[in-house]
């Protein structure tokens, strides 16, 4: 790993938090199970190259990471909470209720998610609209917004492969859960008529129409997977036909048990991430409580470390795992550097 020797930064005096007796000398990391091998990455690095801990990095998911960052300030809450989808303005809104005011938002580059199946299945090529026809609980046919009868990939659309539809999703408590819905199944529910009738139902009301859109059918094509990509990968292993939605970076360190779907005609890599061209691609992130940044030796250190260019830049060990570095790095740079807290969500 070329990583620089960095100079010992002063060690933080233990401080009391609000309520406690003396501070953690430990970093404590919970979230995206995403997000959860680059900061795993970054953890072990900051660890062999300062005089901190390393710092301790646990899953869970993006919305139990949220949670947990916001249930207070103190030694027996979260520093850090790793996130594969944007914070919402509710969780800001329970975190100040429980007095952790300034949050900041840590952009670490971008990720895509990929459609894949077991290495020796069929090749396929998907839009959108398949997905949504797929999965969807309700669906238009012959004009008619009907309970969704499909159960094979050619009943969705005719040239793809004569194979039962069996998708594991990520479960709704995952970041990448969010992204899935609204640009995969939103996404397809418009282009393939349903948002429309959708709209007519609830009479005009948008939110209404694309709540229904994300409506998956519960007769056992579509199961949603609680865990991480490894559980996901275990059920295709073990369901020939099953086809598993992952975070790039996994499926390009599992590229011998899987076979990637197109999207819209795009190979997803980290080239058409970059270039903006693969469909569906989404930004990383991780939130840190700035009320511990005084108090939790190293924490300012850890965030500085991990969007450095030596590690999150285009060259670095996060890209070479399958990040996309971002091109704004120099400006996330900055905000960590002056500790710039986020306002509320537009």
């Amino acid at each position: 790993m070329n990583v620089l020797k960095l100079s010992a930064a002063a060690l933080v005096a233990s401080v009391a938090f609000t309520g406690a007796a003396a501070a953690r000398d430990q970093i404590q990391i919970a979230g995206s199970s995403t997000v959860l091998p680059y900061a795993s990455i970054v953890a072990e690095a900051f660890g062999e190259n300062t005089d901190f801990p390393t710092p301790v990095v646990e899953s869970g998911g993006s919305g139990a990471g949220r949670k947990k960052l916001c249930e207070g300030v103190g030694e027996n809450t979260i520093d850090i909470a790793n996130s594969s989808s944007r914070i919402k303005q509710s969780d800001i809104d329970t975190c100040a209720a429980n007095g952790v005011k300034e949050i900041q938002e840590v952009r670490i580059g971008y990720d895509g998610i990929v459609f894949a199946s077991d290495i020796s299945g069929p090749e396929y090529a998907f839009t959108p609209a398949d997905w949504h026809s797929a999965l969807a609980a309700k669906i238009v046919k012959d004009g008619k917004l009907i309970d969704n009868p499909n159960k094979a990939w050619n009943e969705v659309r005719a040239d793809l492969p004569a194979q039962p539809i069996l998708a594991f999703i990520p479960g709704t408590k995952h970041g990448t859960r969010e992204v899935f819905d609204e640009k995969v199944i939103v996404d397809g529910c418009k282009e393939d008529g349903t948002y429309e009738a959708l709209l007519a139902e609830n009479a005009g009301d948008k939110d209404k129409a694309s709540k229904a859109c994300m409506q998956i059918r519960t007769d056992g094509v579509s199961v949603d997977i609680d865990g991480d990509y490894t559980e996901t990968l275990a059920r295709v292993a073990a369901n020939k036909n099953g086809i598993g939605v992952f975070g790039l970076s996994f499926y390009q360190n599992n590229t011998d048990k899987l076979r990637v779907g197109t999207m819209n005609g795009v190979v997803p890599s980290v080239e058409s991430i970059a270039s903006g061209e693969y469909p569906v691609s989404r930004p990383l992130y991780f939130y840190v409580k700035n009320a511990h940044l005084d108090v939790v030796p190293g924490l300012q250190e850890y965030v500085e470390f991990f969007v450095s260019d030596e590690m999150a830049g285009p060259d670095g060990p996060l890209a070479a795992y399958g990040l996309v570095s971002d091109p704004e790095l120099a400006k996330t740079q900055a905000a960590v550097k002056a500790r710039t807290p986020m306002g509320p969500l537009k």
